[in-house]
């Protein structure tokens, strides 16, 4: 992953919440101040996690629309190619849509390669060759001073994988365009009751590169008894789109305290899900008591390769749209499989509240 691009209403604020909750530092800008005379941006990063926040500053234009129709959301994710030219070729040979043809933009700092296609929604995927550049960013940005001063310790380092909503009946239109277009494989799936709750239920594929570096899950509904999470994210989005992503962490503890301290939300988890002696006997030992896990609503599973520890946050805009997860894998590759109960259930508990479900 290159980078995650955000179209949001306020880009200044936008940076701040996540220098401050999520430990963030700012490394680039460019606004007015450096010629962008119809958008902002800030670049904040945490070890190779990029994030770009853009806001519009005149009401015409792109940003502007795609905010009034969507709120705050995922406009890109940004791809690190070796070549951008011929990844674009096969990507368009293959019947993808090609929105932005291959070129250079350069500045002092070398030269970098771009194109641009399209995926899901609105959604975006920018191929980026920054093999020649050595910038803050990209061409048209400055280095920029953080907004607060960044944690000695970073909360995380890497994005594990970014999930997307789909319509009904389109995730496998999807999983295919990812294979045929981009040569991805089909790492996982998971349908019926493995997602599924004594009310609402979804259909899950999980689509990887071949170095499992670059994970998308792809999410739709499936037929239940009430409004599923996919259901009130396309409603209250306006259609597909990245629903959330996930964040890689070596330290989950460390992470959920401080920002939570910070004012982030996360989901609550019972305690039955923790004093349920099944699941002490399904993941065996894992490097910190039950009693931590339960403190902090963090939960666990295990699989054939090893264990994770997981938790996600609530919505972090107005709209019950894009949300994050924290993740610390120690050698499993899943998802947190044996927990999808678990999260739907206090998912739905979000909906009741908001009346959605």
């Amino acid at each position: 992953m290159d980078a995650v691009v955000f179209a949001v209403g306020n880009a200044k604020q936008a940076a701040h919440y996540y220098s401050t909750a999520f430990g963030m530092k700012r490394v680039a800008y460019k606004g007015p101040e450096n010629g962008s005379r119809d958008e902002v941006a800030h670049v904040l990063e945490s070890g190779g996690a990029r994030f770009v926040f853009k806001g519009a500053l005149r009401p015409e234009g792109e940003l502007a629309r795609h905010v009034a129709a969507h709120s705050d959301g995922v406009i890109d994710l940004a791809l690190d190619v070796p070549d951008v030219e011929a990844a674009y070729r096969q990507a368009l040979s293959a019947g993808a849509t090609g929105l932005l043809e291959p070129h250079v933009e350069e500045d002092d700092h070398g030269k970098v390669v771009m194109a641009a296609i399209a995926t899901y929604g609105e959604t975006r995927h920018t191929l980026v060759d920054r093999s020649n550049y050595n910038g803050p960013y990209l061409p048209g940005y400055v280095a920029a001073d953080p907004i607060v001063e960044p944690p000695a310790k970073r909360y995380f380092q890497a994005i594990d994988h970014c999930v997307g909503n789909v319509e009904l009946g389109k995730m496998d239109e999807w999983v295919e365009f990812y294979r045929r277009v981009m040569g991805f494989t089909n790492m996982a799936e998971f349908v019926g009751d493995d997602i599924a709750t004594e009310y609402s239920a979804l259909m899950s594929k999980v689509v990887a590169d071949g170095t499992r570096k670059v994970k998308f899950p792809l999410n739709e509904p499936a037929i239940s008894r009430k409004k599923s999470q996919i259901d009130e994210y396309l409603e209250f989005y306006g259609g597909p789109g990245v629903q959330h992503i996930a964040l890689a962490t070596n330290d989950i503890l460390r992470a959920v305290d401080v920002m939570r301290a910070q004012g982030v939300e996360f989901l609550n988890t019972p305690d039955s899900y923790y004093d349920d002696p099944e699941l002490r006997e399904r993941i065996g030992q894992v490097r910190v008591p039950v009693e931590e896990l339960k403190k902090r609503r963090i939960l666990v599973d295990r699989d054939e390769d090893g264990y994770l520890l997981q938790i996600f946050t609530k919505p972090v805009q107005d709209r019950p749209t894009v949300f994050f997860e924290l993740i610390e894998r120690h050698g499993s590759l899943g998802f947190g499989k044996g927990n999808f109960k678990a999260l739907f259930e206090a998912i739905e508990r979000e909906q009741e509240l908001r009346g959605n479900l």
